[in-house]
């Protein structure tokens, strides 16, 4: 994947950027490039505050010279613009390959507007290809993954596989910023995403899930030749 794909994306988001805005600053590769061209034009003179969604979005707007506030100090978030792993009808989203969903989501939740940065590979017909992050908590896990297994069969997903996400040396759990472990489910599709939301979200345990429904409005498309913006 070309990197201009992705700067495409990210600067054509950059224009819906406003003077005195406080922005939720996504995670994941394009939402680091938006981060990285938000900090030039902060250099030049814009004023605006963010609030990463993850440790490292925070590192990288650091390192750009963004401003950052503390997010128990944030009463107002004007825009946020992050990544996806997949897009669907109506801009439902995967969302937490990277870890973040539980943050990136408490922070779009909380948005008037939220813009999905993404390449063309990351439009589908139905979610599902890419597995589906389910973030829990550390207690009771294996009870959790068993519940998750059955909601998503309820909901019409044929013989999900549920695994256990890991670190990089594959021998121990990954854990997110929040102190979760992660649940990655390969489900080829997933045919009705607001009945697997609804489930997930009524399971104990279950912290939170990468599906973001009804809250992107705008997704911004990078190609080779510029960007296309899509809007609900």
């Amino acid at each position: 994947m070309s990197i201009n794909v992705k700067e495409q994306a990210a600067r054509a988001a950059l224009s819906y950027v406003e003077d005195g805005m406080t922005l939720g600053l996504g995670s994941g590769s394009t939402a680091e490039i938006f981060i990285e061209l938000l900090g030039l034009a902060v250099d030049d003179g814009l004023k605006v505050r963010g609030v990463p969604t993850s440790k490292r979005s925070e590192e990288v707007a650091l390192e750009a010279g963004v401003p950052l506030i503390d997010v128990e100090q944030v009463d107002h978030i004007h825009l946020t613009v992050d990544g996806a792993d997949e897009v669907g009808s109506e801009f439902a989203l995967i969302k937490g390959g990277g870890g973040c969903l539980l943050r990136e989501k408490i922070i779009a939740n909380a948005s008037d507007l939220m813009i999905c940065i993404v390449d063309e590979s990351k439009l589908v017909e139905v979610l599902g290809a890419y597995p589906l992050p389910v973030e829990v908590d550390q207690f009771g896990f294996t009870i959790t993954a068993k519940k998750i297994f059955d909601a998503l069969v309820a909901a019409g997903s044929e013989d999900p596989q549920i695994v256990q996400r890991m670190k990089k040396n594959g021998r121990e759990p990954f854990v997110t910023d929040g102190g979760n472990y992660i649940f990655d489910c390969a489900c080829s599709a997933l045919p009705r995403v607001r009945q697997i939301a609804s489930r997930l979200s009524a399971i104990p345990g279950v912290v939170e899930h990468g599906l973001f429904i009804d809250l992107a409005r705008i997704v911004i498309v990078g190609t080779e030749e510029g960007a296309d913006i899509l809007e609900l």
